[in-house]
Parts: C-alpha cells; sequence; structure tokens
C-alpha cells in the first residue's frame, strides 16, 4: 500500500483550503493511506474528511524555539522520528515556506514534491520540483502542484464536521433558547488589523440584520480567546438576548458555520470554513487579493475598496499593519446591497 503524506502546517484558512487536494490525492490514489501534518490545535479542522487516514499535530509555536531550548529540540526530535517511521512513499509539501519544506527534507521520503518556485529556500527539501504560476489562486496552486504529478485536479472544498461537535452546537443553541432560530455568523476579526473592517460597521449591519429578519435575528460572533477585548464594543452596541460569542475550539466553530444562515466575514479562516459548508456568504476584504487569497469559487460573495492600490502585492496587509484606511472605504451600504444578493433578496 503506498503511504502518502501532506504537509501543511500553516495558518487555519490555509489548512481549510487543503481539502480540494486531499479529494484530489484521493481519488488518484484510493487505496493509499492519506495522512496530513497540521498546526496543532487545527487538527479538526479535517480530523473528520472522507480523504484523510490521520491528522498529525505539529507544535508549530513550541518548535519555532527548539534550536535554543535542549528540551523543546528533544521534543522536535522525537517528533520527526516518529514521522520518518511511518515510511511515506510520497510527501507533498503544500506550503512551499522553510519550515515546511525542511519536514519534507526530513521524512526521507523518496518522493519528495514541491514548488520549484517555492518561498524560503523551501525546494531545496524537494527531489521533484513543479514551477506552478504564482499568480493563480492559492487552492489552483495546490491543484496545479499535483497536476503536475499526473493527478486530475478536484475542485471539492467540502469540509466535514464530527458528531461531538454537532452535539456541542444543538446543546449551546438549546440554552440560549434558539434551537429552532437561525442566525448569522459575523467573523469581524482577522489576524491582522488591516484586514479587519471596522468593528462600529460590524455592529451597524448587525443591527440591520436583527431589525430586517433576513438570516435570522440571531448573531454568533467568531473570535479567538485573545480577540475578546476587539469585540467587546460590537457585543455592547447590540442586544444582549440577540449575539452571542462562545469561545469554541476548532471543531465547535465548524459546527456553528455549518449550521448558520449567513456568513459575514473579513478575509479570515470563517470565509474558507463557510466555503466548505456551502454557507450564503459575505467577505470584506482590504488589503489581500480575492483573487489570490479569497473564498474559493465564490468570488461573487466579495466586497472590495474602490481602489485597487496595494491589492495583489505580497504583505502588503502587513506593511499597513493596523492602518484600517483601505478597507473602511468599504461602506456600511455596499455590505448590506452584497448580503441581499447572496441572501436572493
Amino acid at each position: 500500500m503506498t503511504n502518502i503524506l501532506v504537509v501543511r502546517p500553516s495558518a487555519l484558512g490555509d489548512v481549510f483550503r487543503t481539502a480540494p487536494a486531499l479529494v484530489t490525492l484521493r481519488e488518484k490514489a484510493p487505496e493509499a493511506r492519506i495522512d496530513c501534518i497540521v498546526p496543532e490545535g487545527f487538527e479538526d479542522a479535517l480530523r473528520y474528511h472522507p480523504a484523510l487516514n490521520e491528522v498529525i499535530g505539529f507544535a508549530r509555536r513550541d518548535f519555532r524555539h527548539a534550536w535554543r531550548k535542549p528540551e523543546l529540540m528533544k521534543r522536535l526530535r522525537v517528533w520527526m522520528r516518529s514521522i520518518r517511521e511511518r515510511t511515506y512513499d510520497w510527501v507533498f509539501d503544500l506550503q512551499g515556506l522553510a519550515r515546511s519544506g525542511l519536514i519534507t527534507r526530513l521524512t526521507a521520503a523518496p518522493n519528495r514534491v514541491g514548488f520549484a518556485n517555492a518561498r524560503e529556500f523551501a525546494w531545496l527539501g524537494y527531489n521533484r520540483r513543479h514551477y506552478v504560476d504564482a499568480s493563480l489562486h492559492h487552492v489552483d496552486r495546490l491543484l496545479g502542484l499535483l497536476q503536475a504529478e499526473s493527478c486530475t485536479p478536484c475542485e471539492d472544498a467540502s469540509l466535514y464536521v464530527g458528531e461531538k461537535d454537532r452535539q456541542w452546537c444543538d446543546a449551546l443553541l438549546r440554552s440560549q433558547g434558539w434551537a429552532n432560530q437561525s442566525f448569522t455568523c459575523l467573523g469581524p476579526t482577522s489576524e491582522w488589523l488591516s484586514k479587519c473592517w471596522p468593528i462600529d460597521r460590524f455592529a451597524d449591519i448587525g443591527r440591520r440584520l436583527i431589525d430586517a429578519d433576513i438570516a435570522g435575528t440571531r448573531l454568533v460572533v467568531a473570535h479567538a480567546p485573545y480577540q475578546r477585548d476587539y469585540i467587546r464594543p460590537l457585543l455592547e452596541a447590540l442586544p444582549s438576548d440577540a449575539v452571542i460569542a462562545p469561545t469554541t475550539t476548532v471543531g465547535q466553530l465548524m459546527a456553528l458555520i455549518e449550521r448558520t444562515a449567513l456568513v459575514l466575514c473579513n478575509d479570515s479562516a470563517v470565509a474558507h470554513a463557510a466555503v466548505g459548508f456551502n454557507r450564503p456568504t459575505v467577505c470584506i476584504y482590504g488589503p489581500t487579493d480575492p483573487t489570490l487569497v479569497g473564498p474559493y469559487k465564490r468570488h461573487d460573495s466579495v466586497v472590495r475598496p474602490p481602489t485597487s492600490e496595494g491589492l495583489g502585492k505580497l504583505g502588503y496587509y502587513r506593511h499597513l499593519g493596523s492602518d484600517q484606511s483601505l478597507i473602511a472605504k468599504i461602506s456600511v451600504d455596499e455590505v448590506w446591497q452584497k448580503i441581499l444578493e447572496q441572501l436572493g433578496r
């Protein structure tokens, strides 16, 4: 039996966007064992995907300091030895950065596949290198790499939720008295403030959604625990009986998105989860280019600023830092109109 490993130790949104590549590999090798490495804590993003046999957690935050802490270096060596002992025949680096390239090389697999134009010298870890156009959408780049290895690309981006997480979601909604009510999932955060539409505008849209009752009169706010202070003005601006902001695991977040009537979010993992569950979605993009990193095959769901300044430049959102001036060019009325379009109103 062929053993295949997919290396994807990246951000949660990137992990979600790996699904089409997994389906493509499974269709190419239906009898193979296919495993996937993702950052520790993100395993539930792909744990129940039928194309996978196992999801392997990588302690990315800990291991990046391993070079200066002997105890972490020892853990890293033990972890890497466990990967090598699985004797993979094929390893596909779908990240293309130094970390993933090194993991790919250290597997010692006879076939190590990656981008010939990978950044950070990651290509040194591969013995099968393919040039794939960097101007393609991120998912299409992954599929292009697999196509170079004679795989037929499959665009199925479906995601899957575990039963325990569905039960948690049901219990949460019952506890709020929302068991039979529709709700909207708001994703007002992102890793970079320059990618966040101003929080007061999310509050304005929240009030409109409640008053119009076009996707229910209840709101769930998705956020990471460290983003609680950022979303506080949004929670305070809305009726307390109409909004909740639960702390969730990745699987629990997915269960909520699976159930929602509408997703409204920034450029974040929430957008890609919404694609995976085929939910009505409105995605607000500022300094990032949705043709490269937007919701896959859902460009119609995107609202962009009236200017294209900086869009498509690698790392432009990092250059802006906390500057929201570009994304703030998007008005509440523009977003509201897109919501009506997506809901067929």
